[in-house]
């Protein structure tokens, strides 16, 4: 029976080291797109037989499925070229004008607020730090839910990520460019991508490295997965309490913004994030007793794993 633990033990370690090691290779040994899913998608769930539960292992467990994520929202952009061929410009751009009644909500901002040749001022700059901050919120907030109320966390868990793996659905079935993007074509009317010049003033020669490493996917815009997962942190926030949920919803907002207004997204992204977030907290009820099954199995190979 030892060895028996030992060897279930043994081969969970084995697909854990293996789905870390399968995005950083996948390049350079060329792998297929199902081997990545796979090897990628079943390292925390092996995680979860390798080791006992604690904190720790809940943090793992989100690092390895983010990890996975990456891989997946990167690939896509493995060949610019083919990726740009299949490029959807131009419906945004129809949707986002009859939104803003004959003109880009984006465009109609910067018009509005924004000062041409003037550099960017302290308003502007608070924006985009707002966007450079989205990539603390979601985990964050899974974070804070684990060390308040570790009993919600599968929950808070769950459903976050069901956001980001859902919504590389989209990035994959329909990649659609952003509003910068439209505008260097010529397909929309000019915007100032002020996330860009704002990093190139404050980062300095550090700009070029960072961006190559955040943008591992510029024609990812469809759905907003900044919007989704801020709003998903907000609803998670507001079930702890009024002062979090305030704060949660209150970024939601300003991101919400900031993201028109830099020329990152278009309103019609925003809208499709907010339903694909509004989507996962309505469909976790229906799907909580799938959840339920496929948990009482990573645990019944957990506790074959110590027996």
């Amino acid at each position: 029976m030892l060895g028996s633990n030992r060897t279930v033990r043994a081969v969970a370690w084995g697909v854990v080291v293996t789905g870390a090691a399968v995005p950083l290779l996948r390049r350079r040994l060329r792998l297929p797109v199902p081997v990545v899913t796979l090897a990628s998608a079943s390292a925390p769930v092996a995680l979860c037989v390798a080791l006992p539960r604690t904190r720790g292992r809940d943090v793992a467990t989100c690092v390895l499925q983010m990890w996975a994520y990456l891989a997946h929202y990167e690939m896509p952009n493995d060949d610019p070229k083919r990726l740009e061929a299949r490029v959807r410009i131009d419906y945004p751009v129809r949707i986002d004008r009859a939104l803003g009644l004959g003109e880009l909500p984006g465009a109609r901002l910067q018009k509005l607020l924004g000062r041409p040749g003037s550099g960017l001022r302290r308003p502007e700059q608070v924006l985009v730090w707002c966007h450079w901050l989205w990539f603390l919120i979601p985990h964050g907030t899974v974070a804070y839910v684990l060390l308040r109320r570790p009993e919600r966390f599968e929950r808070a868990a769950l459903q976050t990520y069901a956001v980001f793996d859902l919504g590389l659905i989209g990035y994959w079935a329909l990649p659609t460019a952003p509003p910068w993007y439209a505008a260097e074509r010529g397909r929309a009317p000019e915007l100032r991508r002020m996330m860009v010049e704002h990093g190139e003033t404050f980062w300095k020669e550090r700009w070029g490295p960072l961006y190559g490493v955040l943008g591992g996917n510029p024609l990812a815009a469809m759905p907003s997965l900044h919007f989704a997962t801020s709003v998903m942190a907000a609803r998670l926030l507001a079930e702890e309490g009024r002062t979090q949920g305030a704060i949660g919803w209150t970024y939601a907002a300003a991101l919400g913004f900031a993201l028109v207004y830099l020329g990152e997204h278009y309103v019609v992204d925003l809208l499709a994030g907010l339903a694909l977030a509004e989507g996962v907290r309505r469909g976790a009820g229906a799907a909580s007793p799938i959840f339920q099954a496929a948990g009482r199995r990573i645990q019944a190979l957990e506790r074959a794993a110590r027996a």
